[in-house]
């Protein structure tokens, strides 16, 4: 079994944060930007846990200026995502750094980004779908044009609407509002909680922000009886284990919850978060779950059923990608 031509679908990732450091250094030096001190000498991104990763994410964005820089990004990481099997990815995409949250220039990023999105598919046979993210460290006031951009440009490629950023900055509640407008408007619900929140997150984010997924949620596993309301209410976790384990949520694999979550009934997916600065892929998750947990064929089959199932996309889309699962042995 080759785990890296495995189909896969991946339900968690930043666009940003997907960024190849190669990629990101050209555009630099193209624009005379110094960003020398977000790197490694090795050329990797370097920071020291994950308040420091936050503003060395926010750093290398800041030299995508234009439509067309993130049209380029779209096809690198997509390209990269393609080449470890994954045949439809969902990308957390944020206004805040794509015109300042302004409607018609977040219009023209997100038509650059969709048309990129749109070759690869021809191209390489990787489908993908946008979900417009709130900064949750940029505060609630913040959020609302945020949230207006996903209102303003639902449906087609934007589907979703989520939060990211640093959990410890407020509540899950603060931004009732813009999870409102955008369900409104149609859009499917995430947001990162369990991730450094504790269950106390995890619950503020099912109630009071009333989310069919949650982005990463494995901090859920110390309250129990979170756990079954999980199962209960049929919530799916985006689980993104190797970036837990680089960013201290967890000291090692074998201590990480995901198995534990994954037996007791959770809905469980595996995704890479913002894999370069991860130093991962969607393959070397698969090799890491099969050697630590010992999965098999079946469960990397059972994984990819359950992201299908919860993958914010159209009926006509689902059953491409369904045919595409059953092409392979489990």
């Amino acid at each position: 079994m080759s785990l890296r031509d495995l189909p896969k679908l991946e339900l968690h990732l930043h666009l940003e944060g997907a960024a190849p450091p190669s990629l990101i250094r050209g555009m630099a030096k193209e624009k005379s930007v110094d960003i020398s001190r977000v790197f490694c000498e090795d050329g990797s991104y370097d920071f020291r846990d994950f308040v420091h990763f936050l503003s060395v994410y926010e750093a290398a964005t800041s030299v995508l200026k234009s439509p067309e820089d993130y049209a380029r990004l779209m096809t690198a990481v997509l390209e990269e995502s393609a080449s470890h099997g994954v045949i439809y990815t969902e990308f957390f995409v944020s206004p805040d750094f794509c015109g300042g949250s302004d409607v018609t220039a977040w219009r023209e990023y997100l038509h650059a980004m969709e048309e990129a999105a749109t070759r690869a598919e021809a191209q390489l046979g990787i489908a993908s779908r946008g979900i417009v993210t709130c900064i949750r460290h940029f505060g609630p006031d913040k959020a609302k044009p945020t949230a207006l951009c996903a209102a303003e440009t639902a449906g087609g490629w934007i589907t979703g609407f989520g939060m990211g950023g640093d959990e410890s900055v407020g509540h899950q509640g603060d931004y009732a509002y813009s999870f409102d407008m955008a369900r409104e408007a149609g859009l499917r619900l995430t947001t990162h909680a369990g991730e450094w929140g504790g269950p106390t997150s995890v619950r503020e984010a099912l109630d009071d922000l009333k989310v069919e997924r949650l982005g990463h949620g494995v901090q859920v596993i110390q309250d129990l009886a979170l756990v079954d309301r999980l199962i209960e209410e049929d919530i799916v976790l985006e689980v993104c284990p190797g970036s837990n384990i680089v960013l201290g949520v967890y000291p090692k694999w074998d201590r990480h919850p995901i198995q534990a979550l994954r037996e007791r009934g959770v809905k469980v997916t595996v995704s890479t978060d913002d894999p370069p600065f991860f130093h991962t892929t969607m393959t070397r998750e698969y090799e890491q779950l099969a050697r630590v947990f010992g999965w098999r064929a079946s469960d990397f089959h059972e994984i990819s059923q359950t992201a299908l199932d919860a993958a914010f996309c159209d009926a006509d889309t689902k059953a491409r990608l369904a045919d595409k699962l059953k092409d392979h042995p489990q």
